[in-house]
Formats: structure tokens, sequence, C-alpha cells
């Protein structure tokens, strides 16, 4: 077993494990760490705590020491000059004539360097942009091309259900969300019902996808052939939450169908959930990260 601190460096993203170098330090507390981008003012989230060894990514690197009133006040300026350089960065790419848009600036605590993240509909030739920014500030700069989504979690907003983006409010990393689940979860396939503001499929698909997999297991399928009380037929339709399900007997074919309880029946051939070749082609953009 390993003791080791949960550090964040932003509100709401991926938490690090460093080592807490002898300190004892609760949720809240600011340390300041070494990463690969630099030295960087982090927030514990996870107070001393031992793990597993194979639970650590190697190798694990100690903080550098305990945030102090002056780091504070380092890391409060520096996100006025971050402000201060968005401003900057947005003018220059119009200057440039660049066809993107200017998202967020991370500007590292011990200002080596100035991280510029940008949406664009395809790849753009930043060179000059980036030998301008450069002249000006005089330090490293990278400009990183991120995705919808990423776009979404950095600039916040409300969903379709009133509340706060689930990436921007508690969600530390993107959770694969499938085609396959709005399908499997009996939802419309309509895109403007499934997917986010981002345009990508709702992250919250991913939420009850466990409890609709169960119930897929005990609850017989749309086409399923299965024996109720009545006499043998085919499954019209079935609601996984409340175990009803419709069959056409085939014993009297044009007759509506009845209702059952997915505890009163058997199968006997279960059928399987589909994604039809057109379902696909016209869903699959909505995968994409």
């Amino acid at each position: 077993m390993i003791e080791v601190i949960g550090v964040r460096f932003k509100e709401v993203g991926k938490i690090y494990y460093f080592s807490p170098k002898g300190e004892t330090l609760d949720a809240g507390a600011g340390v300041i760490v070494e990463t690969s981008r630099g030295v960087e003012f982090g927030e514990v989230v996870i107070g001393n705590r031992q793990v597993e060894e194979k639970e650590i990514v190697q190798p694990l690197k100690n903080i550098m020491r305990v945030a102090d009133k002056n780091d504070e006040s380092v890391l409060e300026k520096n996100k006025q000059k971050e402000k201060e350089i968005y401003q900057l960065f947005s003018k220059k790419i119009t200057e440039h004539g660049l066809e993107m848009k200017p998202i967020d600036i991370e500007y590292t605590f011990d200002g080596s360097k100035i991280l510029f993240y940008f949406t664009a509909e395809s790849r753009v030739d930043f060179r000059d942009l980036v030998k301008d920014l450069a002249s000006v500030y005089r330090t490293r700069i990278e400009l990183r091309q991120i995705g919808v989504r990423d776009e979404a979690k950095m600039l916040g907003g409300l969903g379709i259900c009133g509340r706060k983006f689930c990436c921007a409010n508690f969600l530390g990393e993107f959770q694969p969300v499938s085609i396959k689940m709005a399908k499997e979860q009996s939802l419309s396939l309509n895109p403007t019902k499934i997917s986010g503001t981002c345009g990508r499929l709702m992250c919250c698909l991913k939420y009850e996808q466990d409890c609709y997999e169960e119930l897929l297991k005990i609850t017989p399928k749309i086409g399923a052939y299965i024996e109720t009380a009545e006499g043998r037929g085919v499954v019209e339709d079935a609601n996984l939450l409340t175990g009803i399900i419709k069959v056409k007997l085939d014993k009297n074919k044009d007759a509506p169908a009845i209702s059952a309880s997915r505890s009163d029946v058997k199968i006997i051939r279960d059928s399987q959930i589909r994604l039809e070749k057109d379902e696909i082609a016209a869903l699959k953009n909505l995968e994409d990260n």
C-alpha cells in the first residue's frame, strides 16, 4: 500500500495522485506540484489515504510544498492574466483570418507555458499565429484543438433537464456513451432527443445503463417467442421498468395483443436488440468525441 493524496487542477477535472511527502492534508488544501506542463497549483480533493500500488501511475511524484498565501495571490493574478490573454488571442485570430473559435486559456502557475484551447471545423494552420503570440508573451506557447464535448465542459451551460451540464458540474472524465445504450433503453433515436447541447449523445445515458442491462437479461425482447398462460406468441412490446409485455398470440393473430408480466411467461426463443444500418449511419456522428 502507498500513501497518496488526490489533487485536481480544474474545478471539475481529472484527479491525479501525488505523494503527500509526510504532510497530512485535508480536502480543500492547496498544494504546489510539478507536472508534465510545469509547476502547478492544485487543490487537494482526496486527503491522505492508502491505495494499492497497482492503482498508481508510476512514477508517483511528491508535492513540492503546501500552498501559502503568496501562492494563492499568484494564482489569482494568473487567472486575471488568462482573461487578458484570451482577449488578445481572440483578436489575433481575427487578424490572421483563421477559421477557429477561442475557448479557454491556461497560464501555468510558474508562467513557463501558456495553453490556448480552440475549436475548428477542420485542421488549421496556426504556425504564424503561434509565432505572433510567442513574440508577445515570450514563453512557451501551445495551441490545442479540442472537440465539442471538451468545449461544453470548459464553457458550461444548462442541459435540456434545466440543470448544469454534467461534464462541467461533476464529471471528472467523460464516460463512454453509445447509440446502443439509447436503443436498449427504448429511447427515441431522434438526435434531438438523445443528444446534449454539445451535439453528442447525452452523458446521462450512461447512468442507468447497468440497470437496463440487468432488466434485459430477464425480460423478453421485442420479437421474442414466448409461452404465456393463454398460449404461445410473439412479443410486440416490452416495458423494461414495469415488466409488462404485450404478446400477439399464435392462436388468434387477428386479436389485439394481450398483456402479461415477465414473471409469468417462459421464453422459448429470445430476440436481440440490433441497430439497423440506416440507424447507425444516421446517428454515427453523435458518438464522435
